[in-house]
């Protein structure tokens, strides 16, 4: 039994490290949102919207943001799977959307891009 307990105790604490890596490999993945896009307490509108509590928040909704009307009609509310079909082509996944930007095609780099924005809550905090 102590071998099993052991054993457990090794994967529960490799599984928060494959969490936090996911985390600070995200972050590393925003330096290519950056330029248009800000996420923390003190982000803002910039080209893009801010993206403080994207998880959960319907498309094209963010105050004083001028939005294409097809990325506020899409009808989209963010989560992992909208997220990671729009990232890894974004006007493939909303026609007639401003974004220009060519997407993350790579799997891994789009969940861990999810993980470090779903971690801030709307007014830029982030979730314990």
């Amino acid at each position: 039994m102590t071998t099993m307990a052991t054993v457990a105790a090794l994967l529960a604490v490799s599984a928060a490290t494959a969490h936090a890596q996911d985390f600070e490999q995200g972050k590393v993945a925003f330096r290519k949102c950056a330029l248009c896009h800000s996420i923390g307490p003190d982000a803002q509108n910039k080209v893009g919207p801010q993206l403080n509590g994207l998880d959960g928040r319907k498309a094209g909704t963010v105050p004083e943001f001028p939005y294409s009307d097809a990325q506020k009609n899409s009808g989209i509310t963010w989560d992992e799977a909208n997220f990671k079909r729009y990232i890894k082509d974004p006007k493939a996944a909303i026609p007639g959307t401003k974004k220009v930007f060519a997407g993350i095609k790579d799997k891994q780099e789009a969940g861990n891009l999810w993980a470090y924005l779903s971690r801030f809550n709307a007014d830029g905090s982030e979730k314990q």
